[in-house]
Order: structure tokens, then C-alpha cells, then sequence
């Protein structure tokens, strides 16, 4: 699929339930089998707190390629109407970036790069690195 026909919005959609199977399959091998654990557990990786988090560090390190970069602005700079009450503008809005830039990855076939983005992630929250902002 072309990725570039899809609007930010339409990317984090597709990216959000990528991220989300990713984890709670990284959960599972974990051994958490509980509906409830798998949730609270998985929270600590995919809200939106975490995920601005981990593209921030993403960018701080250079770990991105412009392309990506590209498609993460494309997600951040969406014409959010609606943020939930329990995250900040701007966390939502990274996120958001975050999530497009997974959809863009996913629909383009690139899963090995995507994959590689999701172990850094893991990684760096696991690490407690989106508690240091």
C-alpha cells in the first residue's frame, strides 16, 4: 500500500494497532496472561505520555530518517480537534506523530525498521527513560 495516500490521522489509526499488537504480544512473552495485567502493563507502554516520550528521545538521538520524520510531523501536525482530558496538547499531538510514523512503516512493508522502532521503544521505557522528562 502507498502510504503517501493517507493523511496523519489515517497513519496513527493503522500505526496505533500495530504498536498496541506488538505489545501486548512483548507483554505475553513476558508471561503476564491476565486480561487485566495485560492492560495495566501495557498502559506504561502505550499511552500517549509514552508515546511522546519515546519520539522524543527518537529525535534527540537521530535515530529517525527524514522520511520518517516526515511522516511523524505529518501525524503531529494533524488538525486534532478532540484531546482527552488526561494528557496534555501537546503529549497527544506527539503521539499522534509517533503513531502515524508506525502507520507509515506498517503500510509501506518497511517491518523490520518498524519492528527495530518498537524493540527501542520497549527498550528505553523498560530502561525508565520516559521517566526522566
Amino acid at each position: 500500500m502507498d502510504a503517501k495516500l493517507y493523511n496523519g490521522l489515517t497513519l496513527a489509526y493503522i500505526g496505533d494497532s500495530a504498536y498496541e499488537l506488538y505489545i501486548r504480544k512483548h507483554l505475553l512473552k513476558l508471561g503476564y496472561t491476565k486480561v487485566n495485567d495485560l492492560h495495566k502493563h501495557a498502559i506504561k507502554y502505550t499511552s500517549g505520555e509514552a508515546q511522546a516520550s519515546v519520539i522524543r528521545y527518537f529525535k534527540e538521538k537521530n535515530l529517525l530518517s527524514d522520511e520518517e520524520l516526515q511522516y511523524y510531523k505529518r501525524g503531529r501536525n494533524s488538525n486534532v480537534l478532540k484531546v482527552r482530558k488526561n494528557i496534555d496538547r501537546i503529549d497527544y499531538l506527539e503521539g499522534t506523530g509517533f503513531e502515524a510514523l508506525v502507520g507509515y512503516l506498517y503500510l509501506s512493508g518497511y517491518y523490520d525498521r518498524m519492528n527495530e522502532i518498537f524493540d527501542e521503544a520497549i527498550k528505553y521505557i523498560e530502561l525508565g527513560g520516559d521517566q526522566h522528562e
